[in-house]
């Protein structure tokens, strides 16, 4: 990547900067690693929470700042924050997920330096979640997502489909598509792996993890095959989670989050990643399954076409019954097919979806932001 970015000072802002942040933390991580490759230097800028100071060491030397939470968290009104981004000299501020306060401080920002402003949803417009918490949505709407959402220079889709919802919600038909970029390939090829399906990411109603487990206890599966299912979750999630693991015949276990090594380990031992997911964005779990040669069964709701159209992935439905048959299919591969399943993986996180190339294009879109700038009179 050429540096397109040299001497500019772009703002990451989100709300979590930490594990409980989830995808959108870890897009986070890659986005800081895209601007400095790019000869541009980032900022985080993010709500304090418990993890904040823990996960601070995955930014290297990218400087973070956090930011008290004053009220409920799920507003996350941190009266520091706005101030701290117009005293930063930003050339380019850029938020990551809405429906929170954030977004009032990243539009309050846009509107009075009218510098660079972009948005990142990270499919937080779909419809599966725009119809739930409808009277925060609406007040949130209200009260300053629409503006920020004019004061954009542009909002940013992770896929086509994404970029539908950001017009249909915003009225913008403008939006750039640009996918998140997965993890590096390892060099090594992978080698035989056990009859092992694994899931990462937070336990949530929208995740469809009741169906999956239920739909893992109704097939045949060869000996010694095991699905594991790490994340984090409110508790009442978790605990519904876990009452129906116990019903199950004991090859399905809830191993709680995973980070670091034992997340690479994870990885590294999974014959197929699993996502049955009822809405997406653009899933970074797949894209580090990929990474590492796990190949996915998932939903089209995952927003991954390509997987299925590369060999990638197997496609399954949302019913326990047509998650069933996708375990099926996958448990029943052939060594042979399942190692070229593999290799498409490796080829797709390595190709289309490499932090280089996606790097080139966010540097053009960064570069065409901060000439541009805000749009506060639209």
């Amino acid at each position: 990547m050429t540096q397109s970015l040299a001497g500019k000072r772009i703002g990451l802002l989100t709300a979590s900067a930490s594990r409980l942040g989830g995808g959108v933390f870890e897009a986070v991580v890659a986005q800081a690693e895209i601007i400095r490759a790019g000869g541009g230097e980032p900022l985080v800028f993010a709500l304090e929470d418990a993890y904040c100071g823990d996960d601070r060491a995955r930014f290297g030397a990218t400087q973070v700042a956090t930011f008290a939470v004053r009220g409920p968290r799920q507003i996350g009104y941190a009266p520091a924050l706005l101030p701290a981004l117009l005293s930063a000299e930003l050339d380019c501020l850029h938020l990551h997920g809405i429906w929170m306060y954030p977004s009032r401080a990243g539009a309050e920002w846009a509107r009075a330096t009218r510098r660079g402003y972009v948005i990142s949803p990270h499919g937080m417009l779909d419809p599966w979640i725009t119809a739930r918490g409808l009277w925060k949505k609406t007040l949130a709407r209200v009260g300053y997502e629409r503006m920020g959402w004019k004061a954009a220079t542009f909002l940013h889709a992770l896929t086509g489909r994404e970029a539908g919802d950001i017009a249909r919600e915003s009225g913008r038909e403008d939006s750039q598509v640009i996918p998140n970029a997965a993890p590096p390939v390892g060099s090594a090829e992978p080698g035989p792996r056990a009859a092992h399906v694994a899931y990462i990411g937070r336990i949530h109603p929208k995740k469809n993890l009741l169906a999956l487990v239920e739909a893992w206890s109704s097939v045949a599966k060869p000996v010694a095959s095991r699905l594991s299912i790490a994340g984090w979750g409110d508790p009442g999630d978790i605990a519904e989670l876990q009452a129906a693991l116990g019903r199950g015949d004991g090859s399905a276990l809830f191993l709680g989050p995973l980070y670091g090594q034992a997340k690479a380990e994870l990885l590294g031992t999974a014959r197929f990643m699993v996502l049955p997911s009822l809405s997406e964005g653009l899933p970074m779990a797949v894209l580090e399954g990929w990474a590492a040669g796990a190949p996915t069964i998932m939903t089209a709701e995952c927003n991954l076409p390509e997987g299925f159209a590369a060999g990638a992935a197997i496609e399954s439905g949302e019913s326990r019954a047509a998650i069933a048959h996708a375990l099926d299919l996958a448990l029943q591969l052939s060594e042979a097919d399942w190692q070229a399943m593999s290799g498409n993986a490796r080829a797709l996180a390595a190709g289309p979806f490499s932090s280089e190339a996606v790097a080139v294009r966010w540097g053009d879109a960064y570069a065409a932001a901060i000439a541009m700038g805000s749009k506060p009179g639209r």
